[in-house]
Order: C-alpha cells, then sequence, then structure tokens
C-alpha cells in the first residue's frame, strides 16, 4: 500500500502490555494477519502508536512482537513513550562499569529506586534474556514525534520549542541511538531533560508559586505542581490550566478545593498548544467515554482511557478530516 492509497490513520492509545485487548482492537477495525511474517494489516490504512508497549499488563513480550512485526512491515508507525524512555534509561549503566544506571534501581531501601523498579516489574518479569536486548535496541530508534501533515502524533505533549532542542542538540526526532544522548536527557541539569520530559510526561504548572497549598495524588505522593492542560488553547488562568482531577486532597486529607481563577502570565502559557493541525497524544489515563475540552478539542485528541487499569484500550479513526471528530473515536468493547 502506497501513501496515495490509504484511506487514513488509526492511532492507537497507551496498550501496557494488554495485547489480548490490541488484538481484540485491531479485528474490530478490519486489520487481519497477513504477508510472510504473520502481522496485522489493513487494505487501505495504517496503525500508529502513541507510545507506552510496556509496564502494568500481564502480556509484555506479546505485545512486543507484534507491534514490531506491525511497524518493521510498514503496516503501523510508532512513537515513544516515556515507559520506553524509561525503560533505556533503567537498563543502561553509565558510566560504563560503575554498577549505576540512569534510571536508579539497585537501593531497595531507597524509594526512588524501589519505585522504578515496581514500575518496570512487568517488563523485567516477561521480557528477560535476548528478548530483553532486542526490544531496547528497538527502543532506542523510535521517534519522540511523527508530523504527518494532517496530523501530528506525540505521546504527551506537542511542544515545538522542545522539538527545536532536541533536534538541534541531536539532529533528529529519534536521538537515543546515540547514547550520550539518553545521559543528556536523563540529566536535570541538561536542558535535553527538560526538552524530553515535556514531550514525553508532558508539562506541569507550579501550585506554590502561585500561593496555593501542595495537594496529595490518588497514591498519596505530595505534589506542588499540576500537570497543565497544554491542549487548553484558550485558558488563561490557574483554573483553565492545572488539571486537578481525581481523588486528589489537601496535605492534611481534605478534598483538595477548586483552583482560584487566577490569571497565569503568558510565559507559562508557551506550552499551549495553538496550531490548526489535529494532534493525538497518550499519556493521561483517561476514564469512561471522550469528554469535549478535557480528552478531546477541535484540534487535539487524547487516546489514552486506561486500558490496563479497569479502561478500555482506544483509538481514534483519522480519514483526512481537518479537525476532531468525537464519532471517530473507537473501542471494540462499547
Amino acid at each position: 500500500m502506497t501513501a496515495s492509497d490509504r484511506e487514513g490513520y488509526d492511532i492507537i492509545g497507551d496498550v501496557h502490555g494488554c495485547a489480548d485487548q490490541l488484538e481484540e482492537l485491531l479485528a474490530a477495525m478490519d486489520y487481519r494477519r497477513a504477508g510472510t511474517g504473520g502481522e496485522y494489516r489493513h487494505p487501505r490504512r495504517q496503525a500508529i502508536f502513541v507510545g507506552d508497549l510496556i509496564d502494568r499488563g500481564d502480556y509484555q513480550l506479546e505485545t512486543l512482537r507484534l507491534v514490531k512485526q506491525m511497524v518493521d512491515a510498514g503496516s503501523a508507525q510508532i512513537v515513544m513513550g516515556n515507559h520506553e524512555f524509561n525503560a533505556l534509561a533503567y537498563h543502561t549503566e553509565w558510566p560504563t562499569g560503575s554498577g549505576k544506571f540512569l534510571r536508579p534501581h539497585d537501593d531497595p531501601a531507597d524509594e526512588r529506586s524501589a519505585k522504578n523498579t515496581r514500575q518496570h516489574k512487568a517488563f523485567l518479569e516477561q521480557v528477560t534474556d535476548a528478548h530483553r536486548d532486542e526490544y531496547l535496541k528497538w527502543f532506542a530508534t523510535l521517534p519522540l514525534w511523527l508530523d504527518l501533515g494532517g496530523i501530528r502524533i506525540v505521546h504527551a505533549c506537542w511542544h515545538e520549542e522542545s522539538m527545536a532542542v532536541v533536534e538541534q542538540r541531536c539532529g533528529s526526532n529519534a536521538p537515543f541511538t546515540n547514547v550520550e544522548h539518553l545521559v543528556a536527557a536523563s540529566d536535570p541539569n541538561d536542558d535535553l531533560y527538560e526538552a524530553v520530559e515535556t514531550l514525553l510526561k508532558g508539562p506541569e504548572i507550579s501550585l506554590v508559586t502561585h500561593h496555593q497549598e501542595p495537594y496529595r495524588d490518588k497514591d498519596g505522593h505530595l505534589r506542588k505542581s499540576a500537570r497543565m492542560q497544554w491542549w487548553n488553547s484558550g485558558g488563561h488562568t490557574l483554573r483553565d490550566l492545572a488539571e486537578m482531577g481525581g481523588n486528589f486532597t489537601t496535605v492534611s486529607g481534605e478534598p483538595y478545593p477548586p483552583l482560584p481563577d487566577l490569571e497565569v502570565e503568558a510565559s507559562e502559557r508557551t506550552y499551549t498548544y495553538t496550531g490548526q493541525v489535529p494532534v493525538f497524544y497518550g499519556h493521561y489515563w483517561r476514564h469512561g467515554r471522550p469528554d469535549r475540552g478535557l480528552d478531546w478539542t477541535e484540534y487535539t485528541a487524547c487516546v489514552d482511557f486506561s486500558a490496563v487499569k479497569g479502561g478500555r484500550l482506544m483509538a481514534y479513526r483519522w480519514s483526512g478530516e481537518e479537525g476532531v471528530r468525537i464519532e471517530n473515536y473507537f473501542t471494540a468493547r462499547g
């Protein structure tokens, strides 16, 4: 199938090792096993994965095999997620021979180190030996974003200033074939770190600098910043731009109060997306049916609907439309 023959793209949300749901979704979208490798193909469309193939789910290796087969055969494309980036850092010893890793995990007494291993547990248990080496090498080749003309794909946030930093420093949107770029992106004192964090984990907005109290998230962790609603191009206030959904509480355990309509300076709003090319992204663990304003806007659409946490694997079926349409969200599970 050539690009001129293609009817459109099917952008698939964070799989997180749920190969069973992925096969169900592909079949419902009329992808079938074909070709010499038995990869899934559609006669007139191409799949695009928004990253986070790994961690958490029960079918890590099966997911990786299925998606890599599709990418290698040209029936899919993919961008890197923060979990693929974290895996590379977790398994990269630096300096070589030091026994230390870019993402610490060798000190069970340290909470950060223990958390890193806990989050990566399913991959460590299910993807071993030569398979692990194979897929880590593949992760290093993945681009951080795709601009396909009519649509744009990124894992967490489309931010052209961060993309410019990556391209200027690394000369590519797939920078981690060079381990030194991975090292720099793991160093909080390096500007590449901030750029990659923005693209793969999304920007945050400080609450304490706006004289708001810190909060405890759903896992009880104390937070001084909130995720920024970068997709809210019309947002101007702290209430508009700080995402405070979920079971967030004050430090003392009370429900966290609504944020004030406090004007946010223009310098803090540089992350908001004002383009008129649809951007598709994952990362944000949405639930239920897509809601206008939070999950999708005219030019942005989240496709991560918590496949591994009682939600469902979601796709958006794009066929050339200039703006996002709610009816083009697709799931095999009603």
